[in-house]
This record gives structure tokens, sequence and C-alpha cells, in this order.
């Protein structure tokens, strides 16, 4: 490895100044040789294939195409791609790992807001609040007695990932009470106990639980996990929160659940995504929609660049790097 290495960025140009402002650029160059030239727009230019050429190491984001065997081809001193954002399965092709490249991804730096979008919504699906506001839009105010709570709620959470492990974490240390139910074909009882959760199938959670929380990468055999026959085996007054990957759950199904106003859903991604203007989903009293913000967002999206950064640091130190993703790992993360 060079003493300086020469490090490109890859992503779309509307986030390079986001993901790296000047103070994280500047802690960058003092270990690496930051390329002038930013690939913003794909490889296929004389520029970006010119910068493929000198890159050491790729620093990417959301944006960066598939870096596949003919960009590695025109890239020979690669050694590293340090991911600034979360998934790596959509620019990573399996030739990366084959010609020994490291691999990082910062997924870890922007678990933490999703963990926290996703409480912030468990609480306010245990309130209701869907039905009170539509039922307060109304004129009509629900009593005190009438209000709902959430201590002692039972929470289904889909996917012991690393958000779903962060939220479980969280409920089982909250002061409501919460029982946590887990399904997760990969989780042990043993592993189970140690969480702190229950350990069940599928359709026993969806069956038990006032909230469903999904947390399970997007893979094919995870298709539409959520298809009508699960819907249907939600409670009456029940409440669906997706923060993972809309193709988990069957769009169709859900519209045709969520119109009888049995269940509440909270979905900050869908299929397709985003949804179109005038889509049922958008209509519906007890149904919220957000456009994919569970993550990081605005001023957060720095977390990205800091990890990334410090990622590089450590893989021009020859340590072990904290984001790295496996071959073996795409079967299984999002």
């Amino acid at each position: 490895m060079p003493d300086r290495p020469t490090a490109v960025l890859a992503m779309r140009a509307d986030v390079v100044d986001l993901v790296l402002p000047a103070d994280l650029r500047a802690r960058l160059e003092t270990c690496v040789r930051l390329h002038p030239d930013v690939i913003t727009s794909g490889f296929d230019t004389l520029a970006a294939r010119t910068a493929l050429r000198a890159a050491d190491l790729l620093i990417t984001g959301w944006g960066c195409p598939l870096i596949g065997p003919d960009i590695l081809d025109v890239a020979p001193r690669l050694g590293a791609v340090i991911h600034a954002a979360g998934s790596v399965k959509e620019h990573v092709h399996p030739a990366v790992w084959q010609r020994g490249i490291s691999v990082s991804s910062a997924a870890d730096a922007n678990a933490g807001p999703v963990i926290e979008f996703t409480l912030a919504t468990i609480v306010l699906a245990a309130r209701r609040t869907l039905g009170s506001a539509a039922q307060y839009a109304r004129g009509d105010l629900p009593g005190f007695g009438e209000r709902q709570g959430g201590d002692g709620a039972t929470i289904g959470v889909i996917g012991a990932s690393r958000i779903g492990r962060g939220v479980i974490d969280r409920l089982t240390t909250a002061p409501a009470g919460y029982r946590v139910l887990l399904a997760d074909p990969y989780v042990s009882a043993q592993t189970a106990a140690e969480l702190g959760v229950q350990l069940v199938e599928l359709d026993e959670l969806c069956r038990s639980s006032d909230i469903v929380t999904v947390h399970a990468p997007d893979l094919p055999e995870t298709h539409h996990l959520l298809d009508a026959r699960r819907l249907a085996l939600l409670r009456d007054g029940a409440a669906l929160i997706n923060t993972a990957r809309g193709r988990l759950i069957d769009t169709d199904a859900l519209v045709r659940e969520c119109s009888t106003g049995r269940f509440d859903a909270y979905l900050d991604v869908s299929e397709p995504e985003p949804l179109p203007h005038g889509h049922p989903l958008f209509g519906l009293p007890n149904v919220l929609v957000t456009p994919h913000i569970a993550g990081c967002q605005g001023n957060e999206v720095r977390r990205l660049g800091a990890y990334a950064v410090d990622e590089v640091r450590r893989w021009t130190r020859g340590e072990r790097l904290l984001g790295e993703v496996s071959a073996a790992d795409l079967e299984r993360i999002a």
C-alpha cells in the first residue's frame, strides 16, 4: 500500500457535500490523497475511468453505480470500497470480494436514526394516534378512560437484524414493560433468551402482537413476507410499522386490510417506492406514509461521512474495518 493512497469519491452530486463537508474532507486528507474528480454520474466517462485507474480506494455513497468486473478491470490498484451509506447490495458485485478487495459500510451509523424513528413510531402506534387524530378532527374528543397507552403492550419484531436488535434492546429496557416477541428463522432459542425476547413463528407473532414492526432483509424468500394471509392474522386494533423495505409487504393486500379500518399502518417504505400520486394508502385515515426518512437525514448524513473517514483511517493503518461486509453477508443483509 502506498504511503498516501489515492481515494476517489463515487456518489450522487447532491449528497457529496452533505456526506463529506469541508472539515471531514480535511480529516480524510490527512491519510489519503483525495482525487480532484468526483464520480457522480456513472463510470463510463473518460474522467471517471481516469480517476478509477488512480484509485487505491473508493468512497461510495448514494447513487454509486454497480462496481462489477468491467469496472475492476479499469481499477487495478483498488484495495477497498468504503460505503458512506447503508446497504452495499446495489453497487458491490461479488467480483469485488473475489479480487480480495475489502468492503465496508456505514450501516451502523445509519442504524441509530432508524432505531429512534421506529421507537418513536411504536410510541405513537401504542397510543392509537391515527385513530385519535381522526376522531378529534370529527369533533369527538375521546374521554380520558377511552384513551390508549403503551404499558404492557406486546410488540412483535420481525427480524433480528442490526436495526431489529437495536429496537429490541430499547424495548426490553423501556419502563413501559413491553412484552417482546421475535420471529427470525436464523435466531436460536438461546440467542432469543439472551436478547430478552420470546421466539415465535411468524404466524403466531402476527396473531399475538399489538404492534408489529418489520426489520427483515429484502431477499427473494422475504418478498411479500406479510401477504394477504398473514395480514389477515393481525388482530383488530393492531398497528403495523415498516421501516425496512416495501417489498416485504404485499401492498395490494395491505390496502384491502387497511380500507376496513381494522388496524393502523405506519409505512416509511413502500412497494412501489415512491407510491404514485393518488395511491389509496394516502387517503386512508389509519395509514401514515412517510418518504423513506427513518435513516440519516439532512445534518445527520454527516454521521455516515464521519464513519467512512474513520474506516479509511483504519484501512490505511492496516487495522480491522469495523463496518466490514463479507461476500457471505449479501445473503442476509438488507
